[in-house]
């Protein structure tokens, strides 16, 4: 074998070769958890038809029933036992909201089948503004949804398995990993697997309501729940006038955890089958009628069981005069209803018990669908960092999930994982956005009949705008007595995070801006567009801008036999639009599209000049690649780094030639002071060595 041909174990071709088997080594175990990748043009595979649709996105209102009525019983007993006649007169208020809601919801998706749902119709019809603040109140609404319902699923599965209780916090984040990767899975694979469980707990809760209304109407059955013996001892007895109408008005805000996930269904519509609009509005409906009558059933069964509930139970349930005492454990009111009509250790009771705890956990599964295609709509708006507006290898928006998840987390850890203090942080967003979706309805409304001249469409969308107008009223209402009524409880804590996010996508917003008028391409030459004099082959597009016409222009200078621009169709529409501003420039370079089935950017580059490499081997390829440089560390994150990538992998490519085209930003400077400040500094002592000696240290070794 002549010299040098042998294998050498060292340099790029076995970092190319370790790189390989590292990355293949990665993707088994991702394979395993998430499945195989799918093409972008099996998209429309993955849409749901309304047997599906439910479960998915209104897994959150139809297991809320199995928390809310205990929060109104909690609040309430803060009065005694006494102020539970009021519980009936609560669930119908709860009732009325839920219709009111429903139904103007559906005007919603019918007026805005896009999927911007309460963000598009606030930032369309009230202004940008408005539009942040509803994202804003979603996004911690989403958070809270996974973080409440979670945790209320493990206080209900701690109720038979005491090792849950005792390690809760673990559990609780153990649960939400899990949901993290069945939701990476996709949509619909999630979506089918949730389908049982919660069809389960809606037959099991209309079950229990039926069994228990025929042995107390028809049998004559006395049906007593665990805590029936118990008295409750109240913290404030005697309330009357207005501390007895602010108690109300409390226990109806807490209620109002039924109608938490109802806007999923708008901002999900595109997930639909067609027709989308007319399906989701049947789905609305559905869910808000099964929400409601399992309420209702729950509040009824409770009073006639003689269910007992405390904030502080073990000090303010008493038994024969004897407080319960803190080893005392609560159980929900669903649990108690069912042990009372059922009887415990049945096997219906079972079958309810594991249905509720299972479906409370996937309730979660209603925010993992709304906040990552709203997370995906704010980034294409450029509120969120563009990484959000990607789909992952399941066609989910992976980036968002997994940031849900995180944040999710995290407010379990913080709050160990107590439903009843996480609880307080609810439903606040989900009013702000109640309220502006509703109000920018009436003027969508307002808009459209001020041009309307037809008779029966006029009288549509007056009779729409009248929904509307009741809805926005009544969650306006609602909103101010859940602020009254919450704030010192831990709403101020939902109101911070809101403003927290407000703030950041406001800063990420200005930065896109700020970034687009700086390299945007002007219509009159300009020297970003003057030819120099020499050099190229293949320059990488992804839009026109400055850095591309930078990097274009000294592609130019090379003079090389071949010269074309090359982009990846990642989206079909930004790909024509590419085109279109191709032509009316015309710019004298061919420019050639590649298919991108899965959305990558870095590989079908690599494939394309690889295949260069192989028609013409003694050639040399030259890839340029146009990029601007930021000063600041966290730009970084609001910028995606296939450059970097793909020169890290053209590293390894033989024959390939790499030019970077920076283009830099103005924030650049203030790196590059901080460059000329560490070459300005003076080391103790290098004075004295005299600058001959000084040059020489700082001279780079040979």
């Amino acid at each position: 074998m002549p010299y040098g041909w042998g294998w050498r174990l060292s340099g790029p071709s076995f970092e190319g070769l370790r790189s390989s088997v590292v990355s293949k080594l990665t993707d088994v175990p991702k394979r395993i958890l998430i499945g195989r990748a799918l093409r972008s043009d099996r998209l429309g595979q993955t849409l749901l038809p309304k047997r599906v649709a439910l479960p998915v996105f209104a897994s959150d209102p139809l297991s809320s029933v199995a928390y809310a009525p205990g929060e109104v019983l909690l609040v309430l007993s803060i009065a005694g036992l006494s102020a539970y006649h009021f519980s009936p007169w609560i669930a119908a208020a709860v009732v009325v909201l839920m219709f009111t809601v429903v139904a103007s919801y559906r005007q919603n998706v019918h007026a805005y089948p896009s999927g911007g749902g309460d963000y598009e119709v606030a930032n369309t019809n009230l202004g940008p503004k408005a539009g942040l603040t509803v994202a804003s109140a979603l996004l911690v609404d989403y958070v809270l949804t996974v973080a409440v319902s979670i945790s209320s699923g493990i206080e209900n599965l701690g109720s038979a398995i005491p090792f849950v209780v005792e390690h809760k916090v673990a559990c609780a984040i153990g649960v939400i990993v899990l949901l993290t990767l069945m939701n990476l899975r996709g949509v619909k694979e999630s979506g089918t697997l949730f389908a049982i469980p919660t069809y389960v707990f809606v037959a099991g809760v209309f079950t229990m309501i039926a069994w228990g209304a025929f042995r107390a109407v028809v049998l004559g059955d006395e049906m007593r729940a665990p805590t029936a013996d118990y008295e409750i001892k109240p913290e404030h007895p005697g309330l009357a006038g207005f501390a007895l109408l602010f108690l109300l008005l409390r226990a109806f805000s807490s209620g109002c955890a039924a109608l938490t996930g109802v806007e999923a269904i708008s901002n999900g519509v595109p997930a639909f089958r067609k027709p989308k609009s007319r399906n989701a509005a049947t789905t609305l409906a559905m869910m808000g009628l099964l929400a409601v009558t399992m309420f209702c059933g729950i509040i009824g069964l409770a009073m006639a069981t003689n269910v007992r509930m405390a904030e502080n139970p073990g000090k303010d349930l008493v038994h024969d005069g004897v407080p319960l005492g803190p080893d005392y454990v609560q159980h929900p009111v669903i649990s108690q209803v069912a042990e009372a009509v059922f009887g415990h250790g049945s096997l219906l009771f079972i079958v309810l018990a594991a249905a509720t705890a299972l479906v409370l956990f996937l309730a979660a599964n209603t925010a993992y669908n709304g906040f990552p295609l709203l997370g995906s709509i704010l980034a294409q708006d450029r509120y969120l960092p563009r990484q959000l507006h990607t789909r992952g290898d399941r066609l989910a928006f992976s980036n968002g999930i997994v940031l849900l998840a995180g944040a999710a987390a995290l407010l379990v850890w913080v709050y160990g994982a107590d439903s009843t203090r996480l609880i307080q942080l609810y439903i606040v967003g989900v009013f702000v956005s109640f309220t502006l979706s509703q109000t920018g309805m009436v003027r969508h409304w307002n808009r459209l009949l001020a041009t309307e001249n037809e008779p029966a469409r006029r009288r549509h969308m007056i009779r729409s705008r009248a929904i509307n107008a009741f809805g926005a009223f009544f969650t306006g209402l609602v909103l101010v007595v859940v602020l009254v009524t919450k704030f010192t409880h831990g709403a101020w804590v939902a109101l911070l995070g809101m403003c927290i996010f407000y703030a950041m996508m406001t800063a990420i917003r200005r930065h896109y801006d700020r970034v687009a008028e700086e390299i945007a391409a002007p219509d009159t030459p300009s020297d970003d567009m003057a030819r120099p004099s020499r050099v190229h082959s293949v320059v990488l597009v992804s839009k026109i801008h400055r850095p591309m016409l930078r990097a274009l222009a000294y592609a130019k200078l090379m003079r090389s036999d071949t010269l074309e621009a090359v982009s990846v169709n990642v989206d079909p529409a930004e790909t024509r639009a590419l085109h279109a501003e191709w032509e009316r420039r015309g710019i004298d370079v061919p420019l050639k599209v590649l298919d991108s089935p899965y959305r990558e950017v870095t590989r079908p580059v690599i494939e394309y000049v690889k295949s260069l490499r192989r028609e013409s081997p003694r050639d040399v390829v030259s890839v340029i690649i146009p990029e601007y440089v930021v000063g600041h560390w966290y730009e970084h994150l609001l910028h995606n780094q296939s450059a970097l990538r793909l020169k890290g992998r053209l590293l390894f490519t033989p024959g390939v030639m790499v030019t970077s085209v920076p283009y830099q930003l103005q924030s650049s400077e203030v790196a590059k002071k901080r460059a000329r400040k560490r070459q300005e500094w003076v080391a103790p002592g290098s004075v004295r060595r005299g600058p001959a000696e000084r040059a020489k240290e700082s001279s780079p070794p040979t």
